[in-house]
C-alpha cells in the first residue's frame, strides 16, 4: 500500500512551492502530495506572519486527514500550527524545525541554523529552547536574503550560505548546519560540497526531505502524536471560521 504524505505550505505566494519539488523525495512505497493555504501571509519572516498563517495551515492538515493522507508535514521552519494541528488529527504531523534539530543533535555536538534574515534568529533560537536542544544550538546566522528572493540568484545565495556556514564553524565550533528556511530546498548537496572543499566535513540538513521521510517512517510504523499530550479540541463555537470536520478519535 502506498503511503501518502501531505506537505502543507503555509504561505499564499503561488508558485513558490510546486508538487514537482517533491518528485525525488516521494519514491517507492510512498508519495508526496501538496496543498497551500488560501488565507495568510505571502511569506513567513516574523512572529506576526507565523500567527496569521496558522488557522488555515491547521485546517489544511485537517483536510489532509479527511482526504485519506497518512501523515502531514508543515512546510516552514517555524513549525507554525504544529501543536494545534496535532490536536485536531490522528495522523502524524511533522514540523521540519523540530525534526531537524533533533537529528542534528544526534549527528554532532553542536548545530547552527542558517536562516534568511537577522530578524528570524530569535524565532529559531526560541524554538531550540521549546524543543529542549538549546544547549546544542549555537547562535543562528543569516544570509540576509528575504524568503521570496532566495531563488533570484542561486549562485549568490549559495555563496552567502557557504560564507556564513564557514564563519559559524570557525567561531562556534559548529558540527552540523541546518537550513533555517524550507525555501532553501535542494541546496544541501551543493553547500556540503563547498564546505568539504574548504576542509570542513560537516553534514548539512535540508529540513523538508528529512521531515517528509520522518513522516513516512512514522506512518509506516503507525506512530503518531500522543493523544494524552495532544487531545482533540472540545466542541465549542468559533466565530469567523468554518467549523473543521474532525474525525472522532477514540
Amino acid at each position: 500500500m502506498t503511503i501518502d504524505i501531505r506537505v502543507v505550505t503555509p504561505i499564499t505566494t503561488k508558485g513558490f512551492r510546486k508538487e514537482s519539488d517533491f518528485s525525488e523525495i516521494g519514491q517507492g512505497d510512498f508519495k508526496v502530495s501538496h496543498s497551500q493555504i488560501d488565507i495568510g501571509p505571502a511569506s513567513i519572516e516574523t512572529e506576526f506572519d507565523e500567527a496569521m498563517c496558522q488557522p488555515d495551515t491547521i485546517l489544511k492538515i485537517v483536510d489532509a486527514e479527511n482526504e485519506g493522507c497518512d501523515a502531514a508535514v508543515i512546510d516552514c521552519m517555524g513549525d507554525p500550527g504544529l501543536k494545534g494541528a496535532r490536536e485536531c488529527v490522528s495522523i502524524p504531523v511533522i514540523g521540519p524545525c523540530e525534526t531537524a534539530m533533533h537529528y542534528a543533535s544526534m549527528l554532532g555536538h553542536k548545530f547552527t541554523v542558517l536562516t534568511v534574515l537577522d530578524r528570524t534568529k530569535p524565532l529559531i533560537e526560541n524554538l531550540s529552547k521549546i524543543y529542549g536542544v538549546s544547549s546544542k544550538c549555537t547562535p543562528a546566522v543569516s544570509v540576509d536574503i528575504p524568503v521570496l528572493e532566495l531563488e533570484s540568484d542561486l549562485n549568490y545565495t549559495l555563496t552567502k550560505m557557504t560564507e556564513k556556514s564557514i564563519e559559524t564553524i570557525k567561531n562556534h565550533n559548529t558540527d552540523v548546519i541546518i537550513f533555517g528556511c524550507t525555501g532553501m530546498l535542494g541546496c544541501a548537496e551543493a553547500l556540503y560540497s563547498n564546505l568539504k572543499t574548504n576542509g570542513f566535513n560537516v553534514p548539512v540538513i535540508d529540513p523538508i526531505p528529512l521531515a517528509v521521510n520522518t513522516a513516512y517512517v512514522c506512518a509506516k510504523l503507525k506512530l503518531a502524536q500522543s493523544k494524552k499530550c495532544y487531545p482533540q479540541p472540545p466542541e465549542k463555537g468559533m466565530v469567523g471560521f468554518n467549523k473543521p470536520k474532525l474525525k472522532v478519535v477514540s
